[in-house]
């Protein structure tokens, strides 16, 4: 179509539900870093400082569904920067405007580190695959908590990009788990919403816990812990 950009991949063509090679990641943090624990104390304090600006659960935002956004200019350009930078400093693969604040549909994702930075304004889910996968989703906005999510194993995305240029984005795999996250996000969904109450309960758990052992406001964080097990991957890999 005229105008418009397609990003795809190639797509397998196996239409039965599996938990894939890449489950058990953390849908949320760049896939082969470290865990807290082993980072030097420079990226330790970079993240520690990313982590800061984004919004975590209870606060009403991160339940607001976004809206449209409709100025294509420099201060859009900005705000997705900004977003970008903070994602990578918070060793992140994925990141919505509203986990900032913003109540913007932006969002913004590198799923493997040797992907470029990808953009998507007023992204919307045209269709999903029968086939699904169940996978491991960590979140910045709810530290500690690493959830089972059944998801669609692929998925194709309208959007725009940072300049308003209509884009038609075609994933699968980690790709494809990490867009759909982030647009939960865009409409107050949160992966406690995808998961049974059991489950929500231990995820609630944990969170008080990663809550009691986290510095208070005004404090100096505290030395790596080398027990630590927030924001870890369990295998090759929001």
């Amino acid at each position: 179509m005229a105008g418009e950009e397609i990003i795809s991949e190639q797509l397998p063509q196996e239409p039965s539900s599996a938990r894939s090679d890449d489950a058990d990641v953390e849908v949320e943090r760049e896939p082969g870093a470290p865990a807290p624990a082993e980072l030097d104390p420079e990226t330790r304090a970079r993240r520690d400082a990313a982590l800061r600006k984004v919004r975590k659960f209870g606060d009403p935002v991160l339940r607001a569904s976004a809206l449209s956004v409709e100025r294509f200019d420099a201060t859009l350009q900005q705000e997705i920067d900004r977003m970008g930078e903070l994602m990578h400093d918070a060793l992140g693969v994925g990141l919505a405007a509203t986990q900032l604040g913003i109540l913007h549909r932006v969002l913004v994702y590198r799923a493997y580190p040797d992907d470029p930075l990808v953009a998507l304004v007023n992204p919307a889910l045209e269709w999903t695959s029968e086939e699904l996968e169940v996978a491991e989703e960590g979140c910045l906005s709810l530290p500690g908590v690493h959830v089972d999510v059944e998801r669609p194993l692929r998925v194709r995305v309208r959007a725009q990009d940072e300049g308003g240029k209509e884009l038609e984005v075609e994933a699968e795999g980690l790709r494809a788990r990490v867009i759909q996250h982030e647009l939960d996000h865009l409409d107050g969904v949160l992966i406690l919403d995808r998961i049974s109450r059991e489950a929500r309960k231990q995820a609630m758990r944990a969170m008080r816990e990663a809550a009691e052992g986290a510095p208070h406001a005004g404090e100096q964080a505290a030395a790596p812990d080398p027990t630590e097990t927030d924001a870890r991957a369990d295998a090759d890999a929001a």
